[in-house]
């Protein structure tokens, strides 16, 4: 929710971290419709999720007999997209998705942006496609609003410059 006009996390948020001498506000999250007081509808949000296909893609049909390994150069890769908890904070503090409903918003991105970089997954070039479209990485105006707004410090923006690279280099 917005405490005092920032994306928090309620249940992390410390009275103390935001002066108790003042008023403060506490308001839903934007760019989302508000269903009733603080809560809104999460739907579009998680569509959004669901249709950059946020897990592992293989040709492999059978079920794995054993993990699928992989370096700790190959995971550094997108570690740190890994973190994403889908608390909506970066997308609903991001000026683009509040004004234009079709954008896929920076937490789809960072979640696609996570397979898309995984050696072991088979569906990058996919997943590009789909954040190729106008309402994809292009709609990105670099604000950093959802990097400032993460709760557990994901360099947003910087995941959505390299999907964009990844796109014009086709290089992943």
């Amino acid at each position: 929710m917005r405490i005092n006009g920032k994306n928090r996390l309620a249940c992390k948020t410390l009275i103390k971290d935001i002066n108790p001498e003042k008023p403060i506000t506490v308001e839903p999250i934007k760019g989302l419709t508000v269903l009733k007081d603080l809560v809104v509808d999460m739907e579009p949000f998680f569509q959004a999720y669901r249709d950059v296909m946020p897990f592992l893609v293989t040709k492999d049909t059978n079920e794995p007999t054993r993990e699928r390994l992989q370096s700790a150069e190959d995971r550094e890769r997108f570690d740190d997209t890994t973190k994403c908890i889908l608390c909506a904070a970066c997308t609903s503090s991001c000026p683009v998705f509040w004004n234009d409903g079709q954008y896929f918003g920076p937490a789809a991105i960072v979640n696609a942006h996570r397979f898309i970089f995984d050696s072991r997954d088979e569906a990058g070039e996919q997943r590009l496609e789909i954040l190729n479209d106008r309402d994809g990485v292009w709609r990105c105006r670099t604000t950093f609003n959802c990097t400032d707004a993460c709760p557990r410090g994901i360099e947003v923006t910087k995941a959505i410059q390299e999907v964009k690279r990844a796109l014009i280099t086709r290089r992943y």
